[in-house]
């Protein structure tokens, strides 16, 4: 019945589409309009609508409200007292225009507009829906996000770098966190795991995962609902379900996870020419020089190294096979694989009959298998296992074992725990998961000789968590100890057993081979490990759940959106209602995923894509006016609304894609968004009050005109962060893991248990600005869920403002606000020993402006009743803090 849902969430039903109305707006070229010399772009067209009204503009903010405003607009903090007065005595004519240059400047413009950006896109560190698992790499994105906005990236190359930034920028590997983007949203992670790859319900998890990414591109850059065109064309844009389909198939060849990328370019250059050795070498390329000195000596060196790697294994005849849970198989090469339910504890008892054989030493090989996690040898979701004890039994009592060693040992994890009689130690093969590895276990006395012997060997698993070998494989030798593990390879072996004077040509390249593949390897093990970033590429790393796939899979036309009615295979494309700017991508036969995510960032960004700069053009207005020029920012179609001031629009966009210096206004950048904010911040339409009067209410009471400035309430992350800067408590450190604020243990299942209420606010992971803030989309923080935080489930161009008691209870009771109020009392008293200082430097951290003699006079008189500190929590409650004017 799973196909059932998709029906359900695709859609229920279509209509059949009429003839084409004309053009829609959002769909024609942009046209720039002109704009008299001298005079603001912006006001220009903002006057010529107020014109149509008889209304005007309101007068200008006084310069304490205009610094405020345009501080909180353009980094998100509140201006510091000195600031404000700086500002207020600067009779230079260029004042404003200096402050605006410097907040522009500040490293704080980038973490305001990346806040802002998140929501847009739907951006959190967990998957969502039931199984809520963190994921630990997806703040790289958010620090690419800070680093794009404070760099002033051309916005065509911002596009293009989050949706195909390895294939367009491939020689700048420090852009692969920009495809974070394409996997910001949630994912049904159940959607995937421990289904069959040929199974329905996977298919339908696919499907679904493509079109939260289609639906983020499309709805960010675009800004139009192609998502309602997945079960049948679209009802009121021409948007055909094929469209929909075609933007699928862009992006078939690409999975969730973690992606590999290196910034350092020595170490990505060192590392290319490895893997470059490695592959001539998986391929026995015959231009592989293996004659030289160096390489020459290092072969003898090897064979000094493994001069008993000859050694004679022999896997016993097994009489019974037996486990605790796992269903157990024998395979042909004598191994066995664990399958089945995967518990989490068990203990694998094999029983052997040895024939004429004395055994001194134990062979425990663990083998990778395509159908273990990263190839195994674990089971565990990462590869890796964990083996607590070892044990041997001959004719029912227990065989000493004096010595245990490995090929390889986890880190405080070794093969010499499995013989130390306590099973809350193990061996572990970890990192070194996806390659086989081996262990040996001498006897202290040998056993068997004439005649038959039973052995019985126990692997004890049980350090839980699923932690169980995969696939592994016993045998026994009679050599003269000490015996050591070996990771040569058997073919290897024999070519050791020969006297180098008798081997053959074909026998010492393969030597050679294997020595120069070891030495690369190694060379490529002690380069740093490559940083990883949580995105959608086609190299993620897998994590049990999905693996890449080496060719996009199909995408088909579901029929009403049923996954058990596939019509016509999509070919990658983008949409056909642009007039100048072709769906079709032309990709030639046998092109490659990258060409598909290519193709579509150029068809974003091309110059007759006119869709893509008015959105984000808008998208701009709209966070300093609190609405944009179109109030639907996510939705230019026929169900969003049509844009107050058209032209103005235009204009706006086309400054983003190839502004003209002419005009009477500064050169800009090309595509620059801080240019962008300038010009809107520097208009006089921006810096009116905020006040109401009778001839606007009455000729335009929503102020769609703009006869003055919107009034903002200051959203959540604004609030948390300024009371951390008025207390003095502000760390400003950027980057790097996000600050989990909260309590956190393991859940019943996946989605851990989180307590916000325990986290002591004196740690350092308390004092950054709240976009480093650790975001839960099923398990939001209370005190930003009440001031009304974005929904991290769900795509968020614009958030709600609400006012509610709640809200006034939160602010009086949270225990952030509580410490902080505390912070900010001993910080007035750091200030001054006079009660009155006190008061009026709060009223400037907290206002920007000192308190009039009516209010310092109850202050005074509050204070004196309920203490410094409570008057702290007071201003945090006054509109004058929580209101941009």
């Amino acid at each position: 019945m799973r196909f059932l849902s998709l029906v359900l969430l695709l859609g229920l039903s279509g209509v059949v589409r009429g003839a084409e109305p004309p053009m829609w707006w959002a769909f024609e070229p942009i046209t720039r309009p002109k704009v008299p010399d001298r005079t603001h772009p912006v006001d220009h067209f903002i006057l010529a609508r107020l014109g149509d009204k008889a209304l005007s503009l309101a007068p200008g903010a006084d310069r304490r409200t205009l610094i405020r405003r345009v501080t909180f607009g353009l980094t998100g903090l509140p201006p510091t007292p000195e600031e404000v007065e700086a500002f207020v005595s600067d009779s230079d004519a260029n004042a404003y225009e200096k402050v605006v240059d410097r907040l522009l400047a500040s490293p704080a413009y980038g973490e305001r507009f990346a806040r802002l950006w998140m929501d847009a896109v739907h951006f959190a560190e967990t998957h969502g829906h039931d199984q809520d698992r963190v994921r630990p790499n997806a703040w790289r994105y958010r620090d690419y996000l800070i680093a794009a906005f404070n760099a002033d990236t051309p916005y065509s190359r911002f596009v293009r770098e989050q949706i195909a930034a390895d294939v367009l920028f491939p020689d700048e590997p420090k852009l692969v966190p920009a495809l974070g983007f394409l996997a910001a949203g949630p994912w049904d992670e159940s959607s995937l795991r421990d289904i069959r790859e040929d199974s329905i319900d996977r298919e339908i998890g696919r499907y679904l995962d493509r079109d939260d990414i289609v639906t983020t591109v499309m709805n960010t850059f675009a800004g139009l609902t192609v998502q309602c065109a997945r079960c049948h064309d679209h009802k009121f844009d021409p948007i055909p379900q094929d469209d929909y389909y075609r933007l699928q198939a862009v992006f078939a060849g690409v999975g969730r996870g973690d992606v590999p990328f290196e910034a350092d370019a020595n170490a990505r250059q060192k590392r290319r020419a490895a893997l470059a050795t490695l592959a001539a070498i998986a391929r026995n390329d015959p231009a592989l020089e293996l004659n030289t000195p160096e390489l020459k000596k290092a072969v003898a060196a090897w064979e000094v190294r493994h001069s008993g790697a000859g050694i004679t294994w022999t896997v016993p005849e097994f009489t019974r096979i037996a486990s605790g849970g796992s269903t157990l198989s024998r395979q042909k090469d004598g191994s066995v694989r664990s399958e089945g339910t995967r518990p989490e504890k068990d203990t694998y008892a094999l029983v052997a009959r040895v024939k004429g054989q004395r055994v001194t030493a134990v062979r425990l090989e663990l083998l990778t298998d395509d159908a273990l996690p990263h190839r195994g040898p674990g089971r565990q979701d990462n590869g890796n296992l964990h083996l607590s004890e070892f044990t041997v039994t001959a004719a029912g009592k227990s065989v000493k074992i004096r010595s245990a060693n490995a090929d390889f040992d986890q880190a405080g994890w070794t093969a010499a725990h499995a013989i130390d009689g306590n099973t809350s130690t193990a061996w572990g093969i970890y990192p070194q998961v996806g390659q086989p590895h081996e262990a040996v276990f001498e006897l202290a006395e040998p056993v068997g000789g004439e005649g038959e012997a039973e052995l019985t060997f126990a692997l004890d698993q049980l350090h839980g968590g699923g932690h169980l070998i995969g696939r592994f494989r016993i045998s026994v030798t009679d050599a003269a100890l000490p015996v050591k593990a070996s990771a040569v390879p058997p073919a290897l072996r024999a070519i050791l057993a020969t006297p180098a004077a008798k081997r053959s040509e074909q026998q010492a390249r393969a030597l050679a081979l294997h020595v120069l593949k070891e030495q690369t390897t190694e060379a490529l093990g002690a380069l740093p490990a490559p940083a990883m970033v949580y995105a959608a590429a086609p190299n993620f790393v897998t994590d049990g759940t999905h693996r890449p796939t080496p060719t996009p899979r199909e995408v088909h036309v579901l029929k009403r959106g049923d996954i058990r009615k596939p019509g016509d295979r999509a070919e990658p494309g983008a949409l056909s209602l642009l007039p100048k700017l072709s769906g079709e991508f032309g990709l030639p036969k046998g092109h490659t995923e990258a060409d598909r995510r290519a193709a579509l960032a150029k068809w974003l960004t091309d110059a007759n894509n006119p869709l893509t700069r008015r959105v984000m053009a808008n998208r701009v207005w709209q966070w300093h006016f609190g609405t944009g020029l179109v109030g639907t920012a996510n939705d230019f179609g026929k169900m969003g609304q049509q844009p107050t001031h058209p032209e103005l629009l235009d204009f706006l966009a086309s400054e983003l894609a190839n502004p003209d210096p002419s005009g009477g206004h500064k050169p800009p950048v090309s595509a620059s968004l801080k240019y962008l904010h300038r010009l809107i911040v520097t208009s006089a339409t921006y810096k009116q009050v905020s006040t109401s009067r009778p001839d606007g209410m009455k000729a335009d009471e929503d102020n769609k005109l703009l006869w003055r400035q919107n009034r903002t309430r200051l959203d959540a992350e604004q609030v948390r962060d300024a009371i951390l800067a008025i207390s003095g408590r502000l760390d400003r450190t950027m980057g790097g893991p996000s600050d989990r604020q909260f309590d956190l243990k393991p859940g019943i299942h996946v989605t851990p248990v989180v307590d916000y209420g325990k986290f002591d606010w004196d740690r350092k992971e308390g004092h950054r600005r709240s976009v480093y803030r650790f975001v839960f989309r099923t398990l939001p923080d209370p005190l930003v869920e009440c001031l009304d935080g974005a929904d991290a489930s769900a795509l968020t161009p614009k958030r709600s403002e609400s006012v509610t008691a709640p809200q006034a209870l939160a602010l009086l009771n949270n225990e952030f606000v509580l410490v902080h109020a505390k912070a900010m009392a001993a910080r007035l008293e750091k200030h001054s020993t006079e009660r009155p200082k006190q008061i009026e430097y709060g009223c400037r951290l907290v206002w920007g402006r000192a308190p009039t003699a009516e209010e310092a006079e109850r202050f005074a008189g509050y204070t004196k009743k309920h203490g410094l500190a409570n008057l702290c929590r007071v201003l945090f409650n006054t509109n004058e803090f929580l209101f941009e004017d």
